[in-house]
């Protein structure tokens, strides 16, 4: 019945299980729940495509936001009112730090919130911060899996190519990668009390550099290198919430 859905995502608003990896691309969902035990498509409406499943025994779901800070939060946050306490971001990101590879992960201690959408919730001295957990738990999945891999913070930002508007640059400010979802995700789950953090595979440069001077974009994400950066972060991502169940009890 319908008001046994929640509005947005149409996902069931009880018994799905607590564990969750979040992605971009709703086909990208459906090749992680590939990996995944008895994998079922729950639901699948806009952009959002969700499965459940279970890895390595724990039950987990799979569920993709799409493009942008502003309808991944509506996820987000229909995911926690589902009853999902913890929630791993797995996406794709631009490098900003010499150093990071392509196919490289970058594990999230932190985002710059540049989301388009947090502002409008709360004052922007809030921090957008992984769990520390979350952290942890991510790392020790991309040493197993032999994954090449950073920590650092990166920076959600809404414009994914540069416009006419100059924007604030944070060149030599540290920051690992660049991407567009991970602050509302952190965001979301300070407000709600949830274990959250993000791994992301680098598939080309700074945002600012995709597009060259004849205005015909550089940006190819669809390469081998790339490609297996995704199969090693699937990996990677599931096997942290399982990491964070068994190990850290949540």
């Amino acid at each position: 019945m319908t008001q046994d859905l929640l509005p947005i995502t149409r996902i069931p608003r009880t018994g799905l299980p607590a564990h969750a990896v979040v992605v971009g691309d709703p086909a990208r969902a459906a090749a992680v729940a590939a990996l995944l035990d008895g994998a079922e498509e729950v639901s699948y409406h806009r952009e959002y495509r969700v499965f459940s499943g279970s890895w390595k025994g724990l039950p987990v779901v799979v569920a993709s936001h799409g493009v942008g800070g502003p309808g991944a939060i509506l996820l987000f946050q229909e995911l926690a009112d589902a009853g999902v306490r913890v929630l791993l971001r797995f996406g794709t990101a631009g490098a900003m730090k010499p150093g990071i590879a392509d196919g490289d992960l970058v594990i999230a201690e932190a985002a710059v919130r540049d989301d388009g959408v947090t502002q409008q919730l709360l004052p922007p001295e809030y921090p957008a911060v992984s769990s520390p957990e979350a952290v942890f738990a991510l790392q020790r999945a991309a040493r197993a899996a032999d994954a090449p891999h950073h920590r650092g913070v990166v920076w959600t930002r809404a414009a994914f190519q540069p416009g006419l508007l100059p924007l604030f640059s944070y060149d030599g400010a540290g920051l690992a990668a660049i991407e567009m979802e991970l602050s509302a995700l952190l965001v979301t789950a300070s407000l709600r009390g949830l274990v959250a953090g993000g791994v992301l595979v680098i598939d080309g440069a700074n945002a600012d550099e995709l597009v060259d001077e004849g205005g015909e974009s550089a940006y190819d994400p669809h390469r081998e290198v790339v490609a297996a950066g995704v199969e090693r972060g699937a990996v990677v991502s599931l096997e942290a919430l399982r990491v964070l169940s068994e190990e850290y009890g949540l």
